[in-house]
């Protein structure tokens, strides 16, 4: 995937590169992809020693990564922030590295819809009780589809000083005198008790996939602030959403949390460049099948390296003058994602004895 069939063929394997496009051709497809991750992924749950790594997580973090890639397909796109044409990968990446979702989305299109269809369509033993996304992962609707989804969205908000906090019933202006500033319309309940039914249809679709959750999504923009199910979800939203703001201004133990959980996913996303290394980290092909593919396959080699980091990390630290050296700072700050031991272009050996054949 990252060295490309030609130099994988040239390490000395014994195997050549037709063998190797015999075995992509035959066996590799995104279907197989997803269950060996699946495997992976629910086999590291398991193999975790919760005195080590703590009780089993119920927490996610999630963002995008942007990967170049050819402009002669339906995906790509030029992308402002980055300056170039390429694609999105959205992935999903729990509080200890392993990642259990991942996604192709093109730059334009919703990362609320991307957050909110890992959550729930993941394909890993592990259940999603919050969700750390940035600022751009989250919205008023996206807060009322998550709380009806059974999850909490944790967003780390950039412009904390612009948001507003929404009042609790009509009327009652002089109720919160210190808060005057920062408070907003108040919530419509009615509206919410009329179209709870719709929402909840709505809701139910996307948690059995009968509909693309992009698409439902697209219904509850700005540009159908008519549309009556679409202001029910507002209103829920702000509903969900001030009461978030207010846990995340009072408590700075929520803020940190938040925090080192969106870091967990700066460090995979950095984990990307060290394995997907060849063409300048480009997808080069056309095809979003091909896409799909080398997804996958990074997805799965990184998996792969924590599942292999945790269970040497494990071994190292069982040895006896070990035991007790690591007190609970230490063990927070431990995570099975590194790769300084790891050598991506294969094993070249140096013999000394023997010369090349040059006239």
């Amino acid at each position: 995937m990252c060295a490309g069939l030609q130099r994988m063929a040239g390490l000395g394997s014994g195997v050549t590169a037709k063998d190797l496009a015999y075995v992509r051709r035959r066996y590799l497809s995104a279907d197989a992809l997803r269950r060996a991750i699946a495997i992976v992924t629910n086999g590291t749950l398991r193999a975790r020693d919760p005195a080590i790594w703590g009780e089993g997580t119920t927490a996610c973090a999630a963002d995008s990564k942007h990967f170049g890639a050819w402009d002669q397909n339906l995906t790509t796109q030029w992308h402002v922030r980055y300056g170039g044409r390429g694609i999105m990968i959205y992935w999903h990446v729990e509080r200890k590295s392993l990642c259990i979702h991942s996604q192709i989305k093109s730059p334009s299109s919703s990362e609320v819809a991307s957050m909110i269809e890992g959550v729930v369509h993941h394909c890993t033993e592990m259940e999603v009780d919050r969700q750390y996304v940035d600022s751009h992962g989250q919205s008023t609707v996206a807060f009322a589809f998550c709380r009806l989804l059974g999850f909490q969205l944790m967003p780390r908000l950039k412009a904390i000083g612009r948001q507003k906090l929404s009042r609790p019933e009509a009327g009652q202006l002089d109720a919160f005198p210190n808060l005057q500033r920062v408070l907003g319309k108040p919530i419509d309940w009615e509206v919410i008790r009329q179209h709870y039914d719709q929402m909840i249809k709505y809701v139910t679709a996307v948690r059995l996939g009968t509909a693309e959750t992009e698409a439902i999504l697209r219904r509850f923009t700005r540009n159908n602030l008519q549309h009556p199910t679409y202001k029910a979800f507002s209103e829920l939203g702000k509903a969900v959403k001030t009461i978030f703001l207010c846990c995340y201004l009072h408590s700075e133990d929520l803020r940190r949390e938040i925090n080192e959980g969106l870091n967990v996913i700066e460090q995979w996303n950095s984990a990307n460049d060290f394995i997907f290394f060849a063409r300048h980290g480009e997808f080069t092909s056309n095809r979003r099948e091909d896409h799909e593919i080398s997804m996958l396959a990074l997805h799965l080699l990184q998996n792969c390296m924590v599942y292999i980091n945790t269970l040497m990390l494990q071994q190292t630290l069982a040895q006896p003058h070990w035991v007790g050296r690591l007190g609970v700072r230490d063990l927070g700050a431990l995570t099975p994602l590194i790769w300084e031991h790891v050598n991506p272009y294969g094993r070249f050996d140096l013999d000394m004895n023997a010369r090349l054949s040059l006239d």
